[in-house]
């Protein structure tokens, strides 16, 4: 064999042993980075860390469009189309409106429309194990509260109304969130409300403080507690909690009546069940179950992620003044109408 072709013949020889060795230490890699899973880091005292701020903005509903029936995700085509188009709507929210536009026709009804100007834009559609859920509830199959019959109405606004008690008959029947008592969004369990929807979580060695932007509630639960005597009724409810595993296990019970809202409602003998369970340094993953058989026929359960905030970002004060000034002009009117009406008998 000459000179030439012995050198030929190891250049090939060198050339796929190369390559050989890149591909084997790329796979290697691979499997390694594959092997190599997210580790919950620990607070000082050992329990799953999950402080800091966290939000649940999300377009998906809490409860699914009838008209999907059992179907529970969108495809990803799907979800992104819905996303743009909410992205869209935020767009021309900062255009200039124009000067010249016609008046509102004599006597409409001028709702809150303003509002949205200022609210989050809830833009994503939830995704939880990577599916992009059509609803937040997951159980019932159909997405949906599993109301008894007539258990909209069987909340105590429900039997006030029964008893003949309108709507301005007095401050008690006015909701809590309109009396600036508490937020519906911070009770547990957490639910996703037009803005502010995010929360501070702290915790120390007895407690797990969780306080939301909305009105600034703070939940104070106890570790490895006891539930108060049942006739101890309280604003958000009783809550104790500990921890299984990397999951934050909180129970709560012992709820006041009033606490029935739009987004849930519910009866004192409501019970909730949540788990906070951190899946990465900038995701928790939770989960509620809801039992309340005065309202639903069966639990129903939710989940949704938590995503944190950006470092920059902040929890504001949120002053509610409703509480302070509408509630006594709503009355107000009221106790006017009737007077109205009175004098033309």
């Amino acid at each position: 064999m000459n000179i030439l072709l012995k050198k030929l013949l190891w250049r090939r020889f060198f050339g796929i042993t190369l390559v050989y060795t890149v591909t084997c230490l790329l796979l290697s890699t691979n499997l390694c980075a594959a092997e190599k899973q997210w580790v919950t880091p620990r607070t000082e005292h050992g329990y799953p860390y999950l402080q800091g701020l966290w939000g649940n903005r999300t377009q998906t509903p809490f409860q699914r469009p009838a008209a999907l029936g059992n179907q529970s995700t969108y495809t990803e085509e799907e979800a992104l189309a819905m996303e743009a188009a909410q992205q869209e709507i935020d767009r021309l929210k900062f255009l200039d409106i124009d000067p010249e536009r016609d008046a509102p026709p004599a006597g409409n009804f001028i709702g809150n429309q303003a509002d949205d100007n200022f609210a989050d834009v809830r833009t994503n559609v939830t995704r939880v194990n990577g599916e992009y859920r059509t609803s937040l509830i997951v159980d019932p199959p159909d997405g949906r509260f599993p109301f008894v019959e007539g258990g909209m109405n069987k909340d105590i606004y429900g039997h006030w109304r029964a008893q003949g008690f309108g709507p301005s008959d007095g401050p008690e029947i006015r909701s809590i969130g309109e009396r600036c008592i508490t937020a519906n969004g911070t009770m547990p369990p957490m639910a996703v409300i037009t803005y502010n929807s995010n929360v501070q979580i702290i915790q120390t060695e007895d407690y797990v403080m969780i306080m939301g932007e909305m009105v600034n509630d703070a939940r104070i639960i106890r570790l490895n507690s006891e539930h108060q005597p049942a006739h101890i009724k309280k604003w958000l409810g009783d809550s104790h909690g500990y921890y299984e595993g990397d999951t934050l296990v909180v129970h709560t019970q012992n709820y006041r009546a009033e606490q029935s809202n739009m987004r849930l409602r519910s009866s004192e003998a409501l019970q909730v069940t949540e788990r906070f369970t951190p899946i990465s340094d900038k995701e928790i993953y939770y989960r509620y179950t809801v039992d309340d058989p005065v309202i639903y026929s069966r639990p129903f359960t939710v989940e949704l992620p938590l995503l944190r905030r950006a470092a920059d970002e902040k929890l504001y004060e949120f002053a509610c003044h409703e509480g302070n000034y509408s509630i006594p002009g709503i009355l107000a009117g009221a106790r006017r109408q009737e007077q109205e009406l009175e004098n033309k008998k």
